[in-house]
């Protein structure tokens, strides 16, 4: 079983506040819970949304019959909470009247959670996003040497646990593959107003091909036959569900530099794969450099999340041509990261970056340099 970086989740209980954990389905939320559970001593009651009884239950709001059913409890753990309506102003009642309980809910769906939990648990609340396996946390199975050398894994099958855990490349074609095809728009397709899960699909397949290109919205639309106004939904529930990862070009001169352009990641270069069924080993692709940025990106962000390093993230690009793959803004100063898979040699800042932002940073990240990027174990 792989640590993560969230353990013990102790450190971030608080009496009369609800830990809410969000996450993509698949990546271990339930396992980090019952974990936890089999760890601690406080005296504690497990529920799951599934449960129809649980559902009737927190769904009434009735303050006596929750009260009671909670009584003599010092935590309160509810899994897939997402399935509970009105979620929030349940779990409000509770830590606002039972003194010193503790509360952990976790769900896989943002746009529902989030919503439910955002206003009614203001100030009562601390959230925690889970994501597949970090590199950082990846170092509890492998060391540095075996994290290199299992690099092309990573970005042909992703690392979601059961897949990094799975013993053999078929095994983990068939579990990406099952985690693509059965969970991965479960969330949207559950949401009321989605009816056209082949145009859903379709856009994720348009996106898998154009990681690390800038998209054109009215392209997408053009080509899938819809609206704008539905591709642009759909792209919101597919960020909001943690299928995608959406990010601006950097412009602070219009006259020079793209603006209103944007780039789309895959919160995992696997379900990436599996969307387009490619599983060709890495020698025999030509997305190889796509790959790696969508795995820098991503590995970059977990690492950002995990440490609680506030940054502001772009993408940048001129008009001639110029461009940086990941460029991030930490307490007012610009550092500019070019992704390379295979660098054959020295790559130097553009000109028109050194030009245009003389005190920003850059550097090439490459397979041989990546982990002091995304880990600090190295």
């Amino acid at each position: 079983m792989i640590p993560r970086l969230y353990e013990p989740l102790s450190d971030y209980l608080r009496p009369n506040r609800v830990l809410v954990i969000y996450g993509p389905r698949q990546v271990g939320k339930t396992t980090l819970l019952q974990r936890f559970l089999q760890t601690t001593s406080l005296r504690y009651k497990l529920d799951s949304g599934d449960d129809m009884r649980v559902r009737l239950l927190l769904g009434s709001q009735e303050f006596s019959r929750i009260l009671e059913y909670l009584e003599g409890y010092q935590l309160y753990a509810l899994d897939k909470a997402q399935e509970i309506p009105h979620i929030g102003k349940a779990l409000k009642i509770i830590v606002d009247n039972i003194p010193g309980i503790r509360v952990i809910a976790t769900g896989s769906s943002s746009f529902s959670l989030a919503g439910e939990v955002g206003e009614p648990l203001t100030g009562r609340k601390r959230t925690l996003l889970l994501y597949p396996l970090a590199q950082e946390e990846l170092f509890a199975i492998h060391n540095r040497y075996e994290l290199r050398q299992n690099l092309s894994d990573f970005l042909v099958y992703g690392t979601y646990p059961e897949v990094v855990t799975s013993t053999s490349r078929r095994e983990k074609q068939t579990l990406i593959s099952e985690i693509a095809h059965s969970y991965l728009l479960k969330d949207i397709l559950a949401f009321e107003r989605v009816r056209h899960s082949r145009l859903l699909w379709n856009l994720l397949q348009l996106l898998a091909y154009q990681i690390g290109h800038e998209v054109s919205l009215n392209e997408l639309a053009t080509q899938l036959g819809a609206n704008l106004k539905t591709i642009r939904r759909y792209l919101d529930l597919l960020e909001q569900t943690f299928v995608i990862q959406r990010v601006h070009a950097l412009s602070r001169n219009p006259r020079k530099e793209v603006t209103g352009k944007v780039k789309y990641y895959f919160c995992d270069p696997g379900i990436r794969n599996a969307v387009i069924a490619r599983f060709a080993p890495l020698e025999e692709r030509d997305d190889v450099g796509a790959l790696w940025e969508n795995f820098v990106f991503m590995e970059r962000l977990k690492y950002r999340a995990y440490h609680a390093i506030p940054a502001n993230v772009w993408y940048w690009r001129t008009y001639t041509q110029q461009e940086i793959d990941l460029v991030e803004e930490r307490e007012g100063q610009l550092f500019g990261y070019e992704c390379k898979w295979n660098p054959r040699r020295k790559v130097s800042a553009p000109s028109a970056w050194n030009r245009l932002y003389p005190q920003a940073r850059f550097q090439v990240i490459s397979p041989e340099n990546y982990l002091p990027f995304v880990s600090p174990h190295d």
